[in-house]
């Protein structure tokens, strides 16, 4: 349960701050769907307001399942049903084995009539759509079937294009937050530490190193051993991004800098800087040397112990448990030798993938239209982040849209119990964060993060790389390539910081990154990147 209350907490934060062949489609003509045979797709669909059939109708939706409560009786889906008359039948897998559920769907051809959270990968949008199992939406979306979702592309043309496949077609629709900062975690000090060494925030590398180095020679945690781990990490994919940024890299994948240049960035100086310094930490014992075998819950069960100086997660309180509060920083990045340093990678205001999509099985695509645009709505959004008015929430001021919390009905936690009443729990799904939504809602720590971020990380942040599409042959080639490299970079990575491989065979470790294809897939991400560029 803490694990999915955090995943949890990270989509309500995310939504309160302010991610085989079928018959019927027609993907590449004029991105008209066709209905299947014996069903009238328009007939009795209402363009606005509610019920949007005027016979109820069934449709089957398959989605992740944080396994929380039975969605047959969650008051959120059932106010849907009562508003929309669109009767739902759930095909859920658990999220851990969601991927594995959606593959076989795809490949069997037995489709439900939509998915919802579906993490649909640009590969997946770009496949599955000019093959005629996605259908194109974007008829529907122009033809006032969905009034939210077409204003928030009017008003935000990136978002559009991001989600517009080479063939001139929407197959799946984001999560919209414009208001997002993080990608992920980001990295936090323990403001103790910080405290007792009467020191302030590091700007510089040399300073993050200095810093650490008080912390595993001073007990500031003031237990009388040396017992403090000045850095940890799980495999240091969980702090990779943040420092990159250090060494003015964009993204632990692939970026474009400010001049639009794509970068690969296992090649780059910058990343030779920051494999130089890690190194330097793991030999002097500053980077916790379970790095590469510990788990998410033993490094938790170290900052519990008030062992962590400087770590990764989505809030401090997570990791060194407590209550929410301004005691523990978020970590501002540090300049290193490489000119323009630091930057952040930013998030780019929606997600990466597709968050829910319509199959060509689907007898009614306008109806369902309806459906998914009530949750880009102020009113929906509501609904399936807060659930129904006067269960865990209340206006207090309506005309201003001003709410305030209730207390949980039978007592406990407020965010496990929003798990037994709305699927939008755990898992990314479709919709957009309104800052209306949480208005009257929002604590000082709320408002702390906020300022933290504005501060520290909005000043030097650009998103590294816009959602583009490659075509369905790029895209095979820049998979095979990206499957080599990846297994040998994070191999290699790991030797450079160890020392199992020395920085001097540097100049040796590129030229193999190179020999296996490094350039091509820039090349090939450049491509898109500059046809994504020149759309309008």
């Amino acid at each position: 349960m803490k694990k999915l209350r955090k995943a949890s907490s990270i989509l309500l934060c995310l939504t309160l701050s302010a991610t085989m062949l079928a018959a019927c489609g027609s993907p590449k003509g004029d991105g008209a769907a066709t209905a299947p045979s014996g069903t009238a797709s328009t007939e009795g669909v209402k363009k606005e307001g509610f019920p949007i059939v005027d016979e109820p109708i069934t449709l089957t939706v398959m989605s992740q399942d944080a396994g929380v409560a039975d969605w047959n009786t969650m008051p959120v889906l059932q106010e849907m049903e009562k508003l929309s008359g669109i009767k739902l039948e759930y095909q859920l897998s658990p999220i851990d084995s969601f991927e594995t559920k959606k593959n076989l769907v795809f490949a069997s051809g037995d489709l439900p009539d939509m998915f919802y959270a579906a993490d649909l990968k640009p590969a997946e949008q770009v496949t599955y759509g000019s093959q005629g199992i996605l259908i194109p939406l974007e008829k529907y979306i122009d033809e006032g079937y969905a009034p939210n979702i077409k204003k928030i592309f009017d008003e935000n043309p990136d978002v559009r294009k991001s989600f517009t496949t080479p063939d001139g077609h929407i197959y799946a629709l984001p999560f919209v937050d414009k208001a997002a900062v993080w990608y992920r975690g980001p990295m936090w000090y323990n403001g103790k530490f910080l405290k007792a060494l009467n020191v302030s925030e590091p700007k510089t590398t040399e300073e993050l190193y200095t810093f650490l180095k008080r912390v595993k020679e001073e007990d500031p945690n003031g237990n009388g051993k040396k017992d403090e781990i000045p850095l940890t990490s799980v495999k240091l994919d969980d702090l990779r991004m943040y420092f990159f940024g250090f060494w003015g890299m964009y993204n632990e994948g692939i970026y474009s800098d400010k001049d639009g240049k794509v970068h690969y960035p296992y090649q780059e100086e910058g990343y030779k800087g920051y494999l130089t310094f890690m190194n330097r930490l793991w030999k002097e014992e500053l980077l916790d040397h379970e790095t590469f075998s510990q788990t998410g819950d033993q490094k938790k069960a170290k900052g519990e112990n008030n062992q962590l100086a400087l770590f990764n997660d989505y809030h401090a309180y997570f990791t060194l448990g407590g209550e929410p509060s301004s005691e523990h920083p978020l970590m501002t990045p540090v300049k290193s030798e490489i000119a323009d340093s630091p930057v952040y990678g930013m998030h780019p205001g929606m997600s990466a993938r597709g968050t829910f999509a319509i199959s060509s099985s689907n007898p009614a695509p306008e109806a369902t239209m309806r459906w998914i645009d009530y949750l880009y709505s102020y009113e929906g959004a509501t609904l399936f982040n807060q659930g129904p008015e006067g269960t865990l929430w209340k206006f207090k001021d309506e005309a201003n849209r001003v709410k305030e919390w209730l207390p949980v009905p039978g007592g406990g936690d407020r965010e496990e119990y929003r798990g037994k009443i709305t699927p939008n729990f755990g898992i990314l799904t479709p919709g957009v964060n309104d800052p209306d939504v949480a208005k009257g809602l929002r604590t000082e720590f709320d408002e702390w993060i906020d300022q933290q971020n504005q501060e520290k990380l909005v000043p030097i942040g650009k998103s590294p790389f816009p959602n583009v599409y490659l075509t369905n042959e790029e895209q095979s080639e820049a998979t095979a390539l990206l499957s080599d490299l990846e297994t040998y970079v994070k191999q290699m990575e790991a030797k450079f910081v160890t020392g199992q491989e020395p920085l001097e065979n540097w100049d040796k470790y590129v030229a193999q990154v190179k020999k296996m294809g490094s350039d091509r897939l820039v090349e090939l991400y450049q491509g898109a990147y500059d046809r994504w560029n020149a759309e309008q």
